[in-house]
C-alpha cells in the first residue's frame, strides 16, 4: 500500500485513531484527522499530532474534509453510516479500518481472536502461552494496543496476537489470520449493528480471507459457531463438547486433552490447575489450547502457562475482602451473556450491581439466576430504569436504584454479611458515567480500597478504646 504524499483521513481520535494518524503521517501520507467530539473532551493528543503536521479537526466532520481524501481510516468507535461516509462512498473513495491499515504492513503470522464474551481473557492468555513456549509474541488490537503500533517490532517470526471486535472487523478488506477464533456469539452491540444477524456477520467476517492454509478455531458448544464452521474455508479445530466430534480440545474426566484429525489424543493437563474462576474460563482455557497447539507449543509449556495465569483486570478481578465480604470486579462484563457467566461462578449470596449505558439488551433473561443466587442487585446509570422494569424476583432480592457506582457499593456493603459476594457485573456499556470499561472498573476497585481502609481505621480505633 503505497502512502507517500497520499491524502488520508482518519476519523476517531481514538488510541487507535491516533496511532494510525502518526504511523501514516511517518509513511509520507499527508493526513487529517476529524473527530465530532469538541477539543475539550479529547485529551491532550492534540497537540502531539500538530506537532506532526497532522491537521485536526475537531467538534464537527466537515463535509469537504470527507470529500478531498484518496483514502479514509476508521477508528473502530465510528459508525461505518454516518452521512460523510455514506457520501464518500458516492465518490468511491475507499474506507477502511485502522486494523485492516496494520494488517497491510504487519509482519509475521497474525493470531485474531474474537466472540462475545472472553476475547481478552483468551487473547491475553494465548500470548502468554506463546512467549512462554519462547516464541516471539505481541499482544494487542481491540485488547489495548493499537495494531498500528505494533508494527514497527514486528517480524517474519513475531506471532501478531489480536483481539479483534465486531466494529473492527466491519471494516477489513484483506485482513487475513493464520489462526482465527470465535469463542461464542450471543446478543451484544445491536444498538451499533441493528440486529443479532449483522453483528454475527462481523464477527464470522474474521474467516473471510482465510485459505485451507489457515486455521479456524470454533465453539463446538455454540451454535452459531456451529453454523458458520459449513461456511468457510479454512481447517476446522474445536474446543469444548468434542470427545465425540471431532478434533480439538476437549475436557474428560478431570483433564484437557488435544486430539488430532488422525485420531491420535494428547493429555495437556488437569482441570484443576486452572487459576481462572468460572466455567467459562474453562472454555477460554480450551480456545487457547487449541490456538497454542495449532501454533506449535508444547504440552508442557502451555500447561505451565495456563497455571501461572492470573485473571485479567476487569475480568471477574478478585479486589478484596472487607469484613468477610468478597468484592469482584466484572466491569467488562458489557452484556447480559457476560454478567449471566459472572453470576455462573458464585453459588449464592451475590450483591449485583447492574447498569450504565444499555445496548439495546434483554435483561428478563436474568431473572431466573437472579431468584437462585442474588441477595439484592443495585441499578447504576441511564438503562437503571429499564432494567428495573424487566426485573421480576421475588421480595427477597430487592431491586435498589443506586442512581451511581459510589452509592451502590456503599448500600451492597451497608447490607452484606461475611460470605457474601459483591459483584460488579454491569451488562451495559460505561459511556453514561465513565470514559470505558476500564474506568468503571478502576473506580469500583478505588471505592472497595476506601471501604478497607475504613475498615482498618475502625478496627484500629475499637483496638486503642
Amino acid at each position: 500500500m503505497e502512502l507517500k504524499d497520499k491524502r488520508v483521513l482518519v476519523v476517531g481520535l481514538g488510541k487507535s485513531g491516533v496511532a494510525a494518524a502518526l504511523f501514516l503521517q511517518a509513511q509520507g501520507a499527508r493526513v487529517t484527522i476529524s473527530d465530532s467530539k469538541a477539543e475539550p473532551q479529547l485529551g491532550k493528543e492534540i497537540p502531539a499530532l500538530l506537532d506532526k503536521g497532522i491537521v485536526v479537526e475537531t467538534g464537527a466532520h466537515g463535509e469537504r474534509t470527507f470529500r478531498d481524501q484518496d483514502v479514509i481510516v476508521l477508528s473502530p468507535g465510528v459508525p461505518v453510516d454516518t452521512p460523510q461516509l455514506q457520501q464518500a462512498r458516492k465518490y468511491r473513495t475507499p474506507i477502511i479500518g485502522e486494523v485492516e491499515l496494520a494488517s497491510r504492513f504487519l509482519k509475521g503470522p497474525i493470531v485474531a481472536i474474537t466472540g462475545s464474551n472472553g476475547k481478552t481473557t483468551t487473547t491475553s492468555l494465548c500470548g502468554e502461552i506463546l512467549a512462554k513456549s519462547g516464541m516471539q509474541t505481541q499482544v494487542g488490537g481491540n485488547i489495548g494496543t493499537p495494531v498500528t503500533d505494533l508494527i514497527a517490532t514486528s517480524t517474519v517470526k513475531t506471532y501478531n496476537v489480536l483481539e479483534v471486535s465486531s466494529f473492527q472487523l466491519e471494516t477489513i478488506e484483506s485482513f487475513r489470520p493464520k489462526i482465527a477464533a470465535i469463542l461464542n456469539i450471543t446478543p451484544d452491540h445491536l444498538d451499533r449493528h441493528g440486529s443479532f444477524a449483522a453483528y454475527a456477520g462481523a464477527k464470522e467476517r474474521v474467516f473471510e480471507n482465510q485459505t485451507q492454509d489457515d486455521f479456524a478455531v470454533l465453539n463446538a458448544d455454540d451454535t452459531q459457531c456451529v453454523e458458520i464452521a459449513k461456511r468457510i474455508k479454512s481447517t476446522v479445530f474445536w474446543f469444548g463438547g468434542v470427545e465425540q466430534a471431532g478434533n480439538g480440545a476437549f475436557v474428560r474426566g478431570a483433564n484437557i486433552y488435544w486430539r488430532t484429525p488422525e485420531g491420535e489424543e494428547l493429555e495437556i493437563m488437569p482441570v484443576n490447575e486452572i487459576a481462572l474462576k468460572g466455567g467459562h474460563n474453562l472454555e477460554n482455557v480450551l480456545a487457547g489450547v487449541v490456538v497454542a497447539v495449532l501454533a506449535g507449543c508444547d504440552a508442557k509449556d502451555i500447561r505451565r502457562a495456563v497455571k501461572e495465569f492470573k485473571a485479567v483486570e476487569h475480568r471477574l478481578e478478585y479486589v478484596d475482602t472487607v469484613d468477610g465480604v468478597s468484592y469482584y470486579n466484572d466491569s467488562k462484563a458489557t452484556n447480559v451473556d457476560a454478567t449471566i457467566k459472572a453470576l455462573e461462578s458464585f453459588s449464592r449470596n451475590i450483591h449485583l450491581i447492574l447498569g450504565g449505558k444499555d445496548k439495546n439488551s434483554d435483561y428478563t433473561v436474568l431473572n431466573p439466576l437472579l431468584e437462585e443466587r442474588a441477595k439484592s442487585v443495585y441499578t447504576i446509570g441511564a438503562a437503571a430504569e429499564k432494567i428495573e422494569s424487566h426485573l421480576h424476583l421475588p421480595g427477597s432480592v430487592p431491586v435498589v436504584h443506586a442512581e451511581t457506582l459510589k452509592n451502590a457499593v456503599r448500600l451492597a456493603a451497608e447490607s452484606a454479611v461475611a460470605g457474601d459476594v459483591v459483584l460488579l457485573a454491569p451488562a451495559c456499556a460505561s459511556f453514561d458515567q465513565f470514559d470505558g470499561y476500564e474506568h468503571r472498573g478502576r473506580t469500583f476497585k478505588e471505592l472497595v480500597h476506601s471501604l478497607h481502609a475504613a475498615a482498618a481505621t475502625s478496627a484500629e480505633r475499637s483496638g486503642n478504646g
